[in-house]
C-alpha cells in the first residue's frame, strides 16, 4: 500500500494531519506494508528568506487582515496542535521561504531519512523559531537526523533537487491538490486536510480490504478536513 503526502513545512495543518495519520498507522495491523512518500508543496512560494517584523504582522500584511486577527487565527492553530501533542510558538516563528528546505528533504529521501528530516523541519519551524531558508540552519538541523553535513552544503550550494521539488508541486496540481495536507492512497483515494485519526483508520482499513480483493477504482476526493491552501488555513 502506498501513501503519498503533499505538505509544506510551514503549513500548520500539515504537521497536525501528519501526526494524526501516524497515530492511525500505529493502530493498523498491516502498517509494515505501508509505504509513505513525501511530496513537496509550497503554500507561499514568494515568501521571503528573512521575515520582517512579527509573524502576526507578516501574516496580516500577506492576507489583508490585522495583526490581532492573525493572532486569533494562530491561537486556533495552536489549540489544534495541542490535541496531537504538538507545541506551536507563533511569538518566535519565522515565516520564511521553504523551497531550499524541500530540496534538502529530497536529498534526505535518497538516503531514507525524509521522514526524520520532515519531522525535524516542522518542529524547528513551529516550535523553535528556526529560519528554514537559512543555509547554516538547514545544515545544522540535517546533521541532527544523520544527514552528511558536507553533502547537504553541496546540495544547497549547487541548487540540487530543485527540479524534483518543482516536479512534485506540479504533480500535486495534476492529481487535484488545492490545499495541504493532501494524502493520496494507492492513486485511488484523495484525503484532503487534517482529518481525525479515526477517519484515517477507516480509510486505511477500507483500502486494505479493497486491495485484497483486487478492486480497481479512480482517485476520489474525500470529505474536506482542516486544510491550508495558497491563501490561508481554515478549520
Amino acid at each position: 500500500m502506498k501513501v503519498e503526502l503533499w505538505s509544506d513545512f510551514a503549513c500548520p495543518f500539515c504537521y497536525i494531519g501528519k501526526k494524526r495519520f501516524e497515530k492511525a498507522l500505529e493502530n493498523f495491523a498491516q502498517k509494515d506494508q505501508v509505504e509513505i512518500v513525501y511530496k513537496a508543496y509550497q503554500l507561499n512560494p514568494n515568501a521571503p528568506k528573512v521575515m520582517k517584523g512579527t509573524a502576526y504582522e507578516s501574516f496580516a500584511k500577506g492576507h489583508g487582515t490585522t495583526p490581532e486577527a492573525a493572532k486569533q487565527k494562530f491561537a486556533m492553530f495552536t489549540e489544534n496542535a495541542k490535541t496531537v501533542g504538538l507545541e506551536y510558538n507563533y511569538d518566535i516563528i519565522q515565516m520564511t521561504n521553504t523551497f531550499d528546505a524541500h530540496r534538502v528533504a529530497k536529498y534526505a529521501a535518497t538516503v531514507h531519512l525524509e521522514t526524520e528530516i520532515t519531522d525535524r523541519f516542522m518542529k524547528a519551524y513551529f516550535s523553535e523559531g528556526e529560519n528554514l531558508s537559512d543555509f547554516d540552519t538547514l545544515v545544522r538541523l540535517s546533521s541532527e537526523v544523520g544527514l552528511d553535513e558536507t553533502k547537504v552544503k553541496e546540495v544547497l550550494k549547487k541548487d540540487e533537487f530543485s527540479d524534483i521539488v518543482k516536479e512534485q508541486m506540479m504533480e500535486g496540481r495534476q492529481v487535484g491538490v488545492r490545499g495541504v495536507p493532501f494524502f493520496v492512497l494507492n492513486r485511488k483515494y484523495g484525503v484532503s486536510g487534517a482529518q481525525q485519526q479515526e477517519y484515517f483508520e477507516q480509510v486505511l482499513a477500507q483500502l486494505w480490504e479493497e486491495e485484497q480483493k483486487d478492486k480497481l477504482s479512480t482517485i476520489g476526493q474525500a470529505d474536506k478536513g482542516p486544510v491550508c491552501d495558497d491563501e490561508t488555513c481554515e478549520i
